[in-house]
């Protein structure tokens, strides 16, 4: 525009932006008492929504007041063209931040509730927070007037020689995402390794998978091994789980008996007990004829994997107990050596030479 710039024009602008500013403000507000609402509901990814727009809805208010503002001025055509770029890169941006904080906390939340843990998978998180960046900047560049094709082209070139380099890296990265596709251990799974480790998947990142050990440490598993390794996993295909605990009694014990008594040691167990099976069905099975004893195992049943070691001590302490006060005796291991000379062998006589002995 060629005119000269006047008061109207002042006001009109001060007025266009003070109404983005305000209409920023009242979104910004109206935001914040939708999110109380959706913390009240059952599905986590309305609290990732809003608390995002609550990022994005003021600067998009803002920018449109701008946007007003610089219309209002006579501004040459240059200065406009330039205003009217940098609001739209600025808008891109934000938009793009928000659309990743989004999309990454849907990923995340979806990850949890299938998980059933207050774990997380940050593997999948960070390559769709990638992802989202990077076609942001693209698009940026692609409106600034930028051409993406000679971009793209020395990214490909680049990307392989990247890839040699962090053979290693990507091979981690791509054993996470094998793991977590295949399902066959998520975040919050008890695992047990051929090499000794187990403990609780906390995390599956980009490069390992982080496990949490009874005692709290933690030990950190490259992906590879992870995916490359004998593993017993002790939350599937079912949390729950049967725990074997061996006992004994000696060859006078009536065995019906025995059985009748651990039997209501077992009930008495499931049902007392935090973490144990209510609905368990008990079970004793005698197995062996040892040499003081004859061996049974009984079968108690556990929600999940660390419950064991509180229901085993209970159980332990009140089969003692009760035994006692049945009369059950538990005998401990004896053994009888006979000692029968033999003719024509003569015991060797050890000479004291050190002169203290007479």
């Amino acid at each position: 525009m060629n005119r000269v710039l006047t008061v109207h024009d002042l006001i009109v602008a001060g007025a266009a932006l003070a109404a983005g500013v305000v209409g920023g403000l009242v979104l910004r507000g109206a935001l914040r008492w939708l999110a109380k609402h959706a913390r009240r509901t059952r599905w986590s990814g309305d609290d990732v929504i809003v608390d995002a727009l609550r990022s994005v809805v003021p600067w998009a208010a803002i920018c449109g007041g701008l946007a007003a503002a610089a219309a209002a001025l006579p501004l040459t055509e240059t200065v406009g063209h330039h205003v009217n770029l940098t609001l739209t890169v600025l808008l891109i941006l934000v938009v793009t931040f928000t659309a990743a904080r989004v999309i990454t906390g849907l990923v995340r939340s979806l990850a949890q509730s299938r998980s059933g843990v207050a774990g997380s998978a940050t593997i999948f998180a960070n390559i769709t927070r990638i992802v989202v960046l990077a076609m942001g900047v693209l698009v940026v560049l692609q409106t600034m007037g930028i051409s993406i094709t000679p971009l793209l082209t020395a990214l490909g070139v680049g990307g392989l020689a990247v890839a040699l380099a962090l053979q290693d890296t990507l091979a981690n990265l791509f054993a996470g995402v094998h793991v977590l596709a295949s399902k066959t251990v998520q975040p919050g799974d008890y695992i047990r390794l051929s090499s000794g480790e187990e403990g609780y998947v906390v995390d599956i990142n980009w490069r390992n998978t982080v496990v949490r050990q009874l005692s709290n440490n933690l030990v950190i598993i490259p992906n590879i091994q992870l995916s490359g390794t004998n593993m017993t996993n002790f939350t599937r295909p079912e949390q729950q789980l049967s725990i074997l605990v061996q006992a004994g009694v000696g060859y006078d014990s009536d065995l019906e008996h025995v059985e009748r008594v651990t039997i209501e040691v077992v009930k008495d167990v499931m049902t007392d007990v935090s973490g144990a099976l209510p609905d368990h069905e008990p079970a004793v099975r005698f197995h062996t004829f040892g040499d003081s004893r004859i061996g049974f195992t009984v079968i108690l049943g556990v929600g999940e994997f660390s419950d064991q070691y509180r229901i085993k001590h209970e159980f332990i302490k009140r089969l003692h107990k009760r035994y006692r006060d049945e009369g059950i005796r538990i005998p401990a291991p004896t053994r009888t050596v006979a000692l029968q000379p033999s003719d024509g062998i003569a015991i060797p006589h050890q000479r004291d030479t050190s002169g203290l002995m007479p």
